[in-house]
């Protein structure tokens, strides 16, 4: 290259290098509203094997049906029409093969539905993304519980809207719903956990079911009930669905107003990424468009391999995981009963995989967790992300369904320690 182009080319070249884009500028203004998640920022910590974590709602990865997911992706790629199926492009409503076992399974815990009623979705938390885009206008009202879950405050944050947390003890003793939706915006979308909810672990009794139906129907409120934690009942006798509920009431899945969410994340493996929603087909309608715009479809083959799983042995694997559950969940909460000092309190669940513990006034749990780190080796939940509105910073959650039992064992101790250093300080 001779020395003249040389010239013309290094001086660009440097220009270029040195020019550094204004991206922040360019972003919309909803960007404003997007933030890290605390919980995915502290599964960082599982990497640090000398912390006891208490951190991630996450299964146990030993009881992943792992020969079973094995084989299912074997057969069908040793199959040369369904390994061609499983490798192409797909419908954007889900295989149906799995849509038809979700509804007959729906129907059999109280919901009558059918697979034109059924989205495929990558987990549940797509199907609050896209439930957002779907219902969501800026400053519409979003009614959630007190406290709730975070990843639906992420996915609902991108569209603007206002949030209003329902008083705790207002659909167990009522509340004035006019004074409430004062200068809010009409038509609110409700979002509950009815089972076993993210963070607390508590579940709605038949009674505050009805009474948020009941309210539903005075606001006209859509409702959106996330059911991540349903099949994980390891106590206790079930509940109605509040989707079942507005289906007896209005007559009918299509005339109802609850969207209910489901996964397999929690009970056959989070890495398919497996979810769906169930509502009205005008629902699922507009749904399914606005999925053709996000990612088209859910992977085909994970699909199919998901099939094939919850039709084999399903149930016996939901036994497995029930009763593993169950036995943590009273390892932490024995150990919780033994060690935490007076004024502590926490939750009884009784499925899923949370415990919520309530602190003394004036201990801050995102202060209590960098202690625990540095002097305790141990990490939990800071409660204060969990709030829509007002938060409450003296509360923590804690997640059962990792550790061993001696874990356990050990972190409730370690714990137990520093907040009773915090209340005596």
């Amino acid at each position: 290259m001779s020395s003249s182009v040389r010239t013309l080319i290094t001086p660009m070249t440097t220009q270029t290098s040195e020019r550094a884009q204004d991206w922040a500028g360019r972003f919309s203004e909803r960007m404003s509203r997007v933030r890290a998640s605390e919980i995915r920022e502290l599964l960082k910590l599982l990497d640090q094997p000398d912390i006891l974590s208490f951190a991630g709602g996450i299964p146990d990865p030993g009881l992943f049906p792992a020969q079973e997911i094995q084989k299912g992706y074997d057969a069908i790629l040793a199959d040369p029409i369904l390994s061609r199926q499983a490798l192409q492009y797909s419908v954007s409503e889900g295989y149906l093969p799995l849509r038809q076992w979700i509804a007959e399974r729906m129907t059999r815990d109280g919901m009558p539905c059918g697979p034109d009623n059924i989205m495929l979705t990558a987990g549940s938390q797509q199907a609050l993304d896209l439930i957002g885009k779907l219902f969501l206008t800026k400053g519409d009202t979003v009614m959630v519980a007190r406290p709730t879950y975070l990843g639906a405050l992420q996915a609902f944050n991108g569209y603007e809207p206002a949030y209003l947390d329902l008083p705790e003890t207002a659909l167990s003793q009522g509340v004035d719903e006019a004074a409430l939706m004062a200068g809010r915006a009409p038509r609110p979308l409700g979002y509950f956990v009815p089972d076993f909810a993210n963070p607390t672990g508590v579940s709605l009794t038949l009674a505050e079911r009805e009474a948020l139906l009941a309210m539903a129907d005075r606001l006209d409120m859509t409702l959106v009930e996330d059911a991540a934690y349903r099949e994980l009942r390891f106590a206790g006798e079930a509940t109605p669905t509040v989707l079942g509920l507005d289906i007896t009431r209005s007559g009918g899945i299509d005339n109802a107003r609850t969207l209910f969410l489901g996964t397999l994340s929690k009970t056959l493996s989070p890495a398919l990424r497996i979810g769906w929603v169930c509502g009205p087909k005008a629902v699922i309608e507009k749904l399914v468009l606005l999925k053709q715009g996000a990612d088209l479809h859910v992977s085909t083959i994970n699909q199919m391999v998901a099939h094939r799983a919850v039709t084999e042995g399903y149930d016996q694997h939901l036994h497995r995981l029930r009763g593993a559950y169950g036995a943590k969940a009273r390892v932490m909460l024995a150990a919780l009963e033994r060690t935490m000092p007076k004024g502590v309190t926490w939750s009884h669940p009784e499925g899923g995989m949370f415990v919520w513990i309530d602190l003394p006034e004036g201990i801050d749990g995102a202060a209590l967790l960098a202690r625990a780190i540095e002097e305790e080796r141990v990490a939990f939940v800071p409660g204060a992300p969990f709030f829509a509105e007002n938060q409450t910073p003296n509360a923590i959650r804690l997640s059962y369904s990792l550790p061993t039992d001696a874990q356990i064992e050990e972190g409730v101790q370690r714990l137990a320690r520093l907040i009773g250093k915090a209340i005596n300080a």
